[in-house]
């Protein structure tokens, strides 16, 4: 094992005109502050991912798309993810629910948190996404970051655009915490993985 947690900061909106890259970019700045944390930025518009078309999730058959056997391999070497979270009408990106059912042993039993924004500030979007990761045996934390309200209008294009440094004041607080979850659950379930795999 390396000495710090590996996590991957998953951008998962794909649109041409998606907000995802702003706070996309001030969560890696705030990922890569940290000591106790190897961070890595993953893009989903850089995997060409086809719509989920396997005879099973590859918890029961291997994949037979390369695509998919690409995006399996990048996941893998996670030990925790922390999701850019857009809402579209209260629900996750279709591009994040067709990621995350291409895949499925390289998310089980690692944590995950994310970056979340909205009008709502992403809080629907996160609940099912909490939701789907209970379900794939991820380990989701309490803590997240939700952009909302005021601050969302004041940072994105279509509001004021300004930069989310002008409102992290209200942003940090949450942001160390879901981060420390993150690095303490990584910390963890890679323990007991290494055991688990070392006894076998």
């Amino acid at each position: 094992m390396t000495d710090v947690p590996k996590i991957a900061l998953i951008i998962a909106s794909t649109r041409d005109t998606r907000f995802a890259d702003k706070p996309a970019q001030w969560m890696l700045k705030q990922m890569e502050a940290r000591s106790d944390l190897e961070v890595e930025l993953v893009d989903l518009r850089d995997f060409d991912l086809p719509l989920f078309n396997e005879a099973a999730s590859n918890m029961w058959a291997p994949s037979s798309d390369p695509r998919a056997v690409a995006w399996q391999k990048k996941i893998a070497e996670f030990d925790g993810f922390v999701f850019v979270v857009a809402e579209y009408n209260h629900s996750i990106t279709g591009a994040l629910k067709n990621a995350l059912d291409q895949a499925y042993v390289e998310w089980v039993r690692k944590p995950m948190s994310a970056i979340a924004y909205g009008s709502m500030g992403g809080a629907r979007a996160l609940e099912h996404l909490r939701g789907i990761a209970v379900e794939m045996q991820m380990a989701p934390v309490r803590g997240a970051v939700h952009i909302g309200g005021s601050d969302f209008f004041a940072v994105h294009p279509m509001g004021g655009n300004a930069e989310i440094e002008t409102i992290e004041e209200h942003l940090l607080p949450a942001a160390k915490n879901a981060l420390d979850d993150v690095v303490w659950w990584a910390e963890a379930t890679r323990s007991a993985r290494y055991a688990e795999a070392k006894a076998a």
